[in-house]
C-alpha cells in the first residue's frame, strides 16, 4: 500500500471542503442568473369577429405604458409574483403592438399591481366582454404582469362575452 504524505493529504481534502463549499453558491447563481433573458412566443390575439393578430414575438419583462394606465412595471414581480424579474404575456402584448403597429390599452389597478387590458386593435371588451389571457390553453390564475412565460408557450389574449 503507498503512503501519501501528510501534506499532500490535507491539500487534497482541503481542496474538496473548498469545491463542496462553493457548490450550492455556483447553482443558486445559475438558477437566479438572467431569469428575464428573452423568450420567443406565439401570440395570438381572437376578437368577437375573428382573428385580430397571430406572430412570435421575442420579448421579456418591462416597464409597459398605456394612455389609460400609465407607465408601470410588467415583469413578473408584480405582486411579489416572482422574485426576479420574468417574460409576461402582457410584455409580450405590448412588444407585439409596438414591433407590428398596432394599438392596445389598458387600466392599471395598484390594488392588483396589474393592468386589465381593455382594447386591442380598438376592439373594446366594455361592459359585456373582457379580453381573457391564456397561456398554453389554461386561464392564468394571476394577471398579465404577473404570469411567468417560458420559451415556446402559447399565450392567447381572447375576447370573451360574459
Amino acid at each position: 500500500m503507498q503512503r501519501i504524505p501528510a501534506r499532500h493529504g490535507l491539500i487534497a481534502v482541503a481542496a474538496l471542503g473548498l469545491a463542496l463549499a462553493s457548490a450550492p453558491a455556483v447553482a443558486h447563481a445559475q438558477d437566479t442568473a438572467d431569469t428575464n433573458a428573452p423568450v420567443k412566443v406565439t401570440l395570438t390575439v381572437q376578437g368577437p369577429d375573428g382573428l385580430l393578430f397571430k406572430g412570435k414575438i421575442r420579448t421579456k419583462g418591462h416597464e409597459v405604458t398605456t394612455a389609460a394606465g400609465g407607465t408601470h412595471t410588467c415583469d413578473g414581480t408584480n405582486g411579489g409574483a416572482n422574485p426576479t424579474a420574468v417574460p409576461t404575456p402582457t410584455a409580450a402584448l405590448d412588444d407585439a403592438a409596438r414591433k407590428r403597429h398596432f394599438t392596445w390599452d389598458g387600466t392599471w389597478y395598484a390594488s392588483f399591481d396589474d393592468y386589465s387590458v381593455d382594447t386591442i386593435k380598438d376592439v373594446s371588451g366594455g361592459g359585456v366582454a373582457y379580453w381573457n389571457i391564456s397561456v398554453n390553453g389554461t386561464s392564468t390564475p394571476v394577471g398579465g404582469c404577473q404570469f411567468k412565460l417560458n420559451a415556446g408557450d402559447k399565450v392567447a389574449f381572447t375576447w370573451t362575452a360574459f
